[in-house]
């Protein structure tokens, strides 16, 4: 499985409640669940209009089509190549 980071422009989306969030989750893993481990969801970071998704996935095509069974946009999907962290000092 390959790394992504997917933009999602989303206006309003940094406003969104605990309820709306909690809807928001469940839609994405419901997406996820259809695509029977083709994809796995690990985090996001929510922003005033946007999200910073954070997915395992066989490829992008796999991103893309949870994008489109969900409804949230996957405004810019991007393959990580390498992670740095601080522990990545001491190796």
């Amino acid at each position: 499985m390959k790394r992504y980071v997917i933009e999602r422009e989303i206006p309003g989306v940094g406003s969104l409640n605990r309820d709306q969030l909690k809807h928001v989750a469940e839609t994405s893993n419901a997406a996820l669940a259809k695509l029977a481990g083709k994809a796995q969801w690990l985090q996001s970071y929510v922003v005033d209009n946007k999200t910073f998704c954070i997915y395992l996935a066989e490829n992008e095509n796999a991103v893309h089509e949870h994008a489109r069974l969900s409804g949230f946009p996957a405004t810019k999907v991007t393959e990580v190549k390498s992670l740095v962290e601080p522990m990545t000092a001491n190796s």
